[in-house]
C-alpha cells in the first residue's frame, strides 16, 4: 500500500460516516485506514464493526483520560503500515482527488501542508444525510465564492487540477504552517522529532503549530497543497479551548532549540529511540 491514512476521532460517528463515504471515491484506492480514537466508545467500535470497508483497516482506542490526541496519533503512527501518513480528523470529508494529490507531492524530506473549508450548517447536513452528494461539493464552492452563502475558506474548498491551464494558482499559493487535519510526511520524518509531543494536554497548538517549528528546525521544508488536497469541514459548534498555556509551553520548548521531543513517539515503540 502507497500510504496510512491516519484519522482523528472522538465518539462522533455521524460525521465520520460521511467521512468514510468520501473515500469510496478517492481516484486512489491503495492505502490503509487508522481509525485513531482518543477514547473508548462503544458506539464507535459497534459502527466500525458494521462498516463495509473496501481498503484494509484498523481501529485503535484508549481509554478516555481527557484530550490526549497526541498520544493516540503516536500509537498510531506506530500501527501504521505504510512509510507515507496522511492525517485528517473526523469531521472532514475529502474531495476525490485528495489521497491522490498527497501521494502525486509525497517526498521523504518534504512535509506536505494543506487546507479546508468551512462548510455551512445547511451544506454539512445535507452532506451527512446524502454523502453521495459528496461528489457535487465542487459546485457549491463556486457557488459559495460567488455568492456568500455562509461558507467560510471557500476559496480552498476549490480544487484546481496540478494538470490544467490553471496550475499556476496551487503553486503561487503557499504555506509555512500546518494545519493538523490536512498534512503528511514520511515515518521518518516525524520518528526525527520523536512524533507528536504528549506534554500538550490541550487542543490545537500541540497539534500542528507544534510540529511547525520542530520540522523546520530538523531541516525538513514545506509543500502547499491547497486547492489540490481539498477537504470540507463539517458544521459545528465551536468548542474552542484557551490557547494561552499551550502557547507558553510551546514557546518554552522552542527557546531550548531542541525540535526532539522528550515525551513522544520512542516510548510507543520499543524498537525506535530517536537519535
Amino acid at each position: 500500500m502507497n500510504c496510512s491514512l491516519i484519522i482523528s476521532v472522538y465518539k462522533n460517528t455521524r460525521f465520520l460516516r460521511a467521512v468514510l463515504h468520501s473515500l469510496y471515491y478517492q481516484t486512489v484506492q491503495d492505502f490503509e485506514v487508522i481509525i485513531s480514537e482518543d477514547g473508548e466508545s462503544t458506539e464507535m467500535k459497534e459502527f466500525l464493526s458494521r462498516w463495509p470497508f473496501n481498503t484494509p483497516w484498523q481501529h485503535l482506542t484508549q481509554p478516555d483520560e481527557g484530550w490526549r490526541k497526541n498520544r493516540a496519533l503516536n500509537r498510531a503512527i506506530c500501527a501504521a503500515r505504510a512509510n507515507h501518513l496522511i492525517f485528517i480528523d473526523g469531521d472532514c470529508v475529502l474531495h476525490p482527488r485528495f489521497i491522490e494529490m498527497h501521494e502525486r507531492h509525497f517526498h521523504p524530506n518534504a512535509i506536505l501542508a494543506g487546507k479546508r473549508a468551512l462548510l455551512n450548517q445547511k451544506l454539512s447536513e445535507r452532506i451527512i444525510s446524502n454523502p453521495s452528494s459528496i461528489k457535487t461539493l465542487q459546485s457549491f464552492m463556486l457557488m459559495a465564492l460567488l455568492w456568500h452563502r455562509g461558507t467560510k475558506r471557500a476559496e480552498e474548498g476549490i480544487f484546481i487540477s496540478p494538470d490544467g491551464l490553471l496550475s499556476f494558482i496551487p503553486k503561487s499559493r503557499k504555506l509555512n504552517y500546518l494545519t493538523g487535519c490536512n498534512m503528511s510526511f514520511s515515518r521518518e520524518a516525524i520518528e526525527h522529532i520523536n512524533g507528536f509531543d504528549e506534554d500538550y494536554v490541550a487542543p490545537a497548538y500541540g497539534e500542528d503549530t507544534d510540529l511547525v517549528w520542530r520540522f523546520q528546525m530538523a531541516g525538513y521544508h514545506f509543500i502547499s497543497l491547497r486547492n489540490l488536497a481539498v477537504q470540507y469541514h463539517l458544521w459545528h459548534p465551536l468548542s474552542w479551548t484557551d490557547q494561552s498555556e499551550n502557547m507558553a509551553l510551546g514557546n518554552s520548548k522552542r527557546m531550548q532549540g531542541e525540535y526532539r521531543c522528550l515525551n513522544g513517539l520512542s516510548k510507543h515503540s520499543p524498537t525506535y529511540s530517536a537519535t
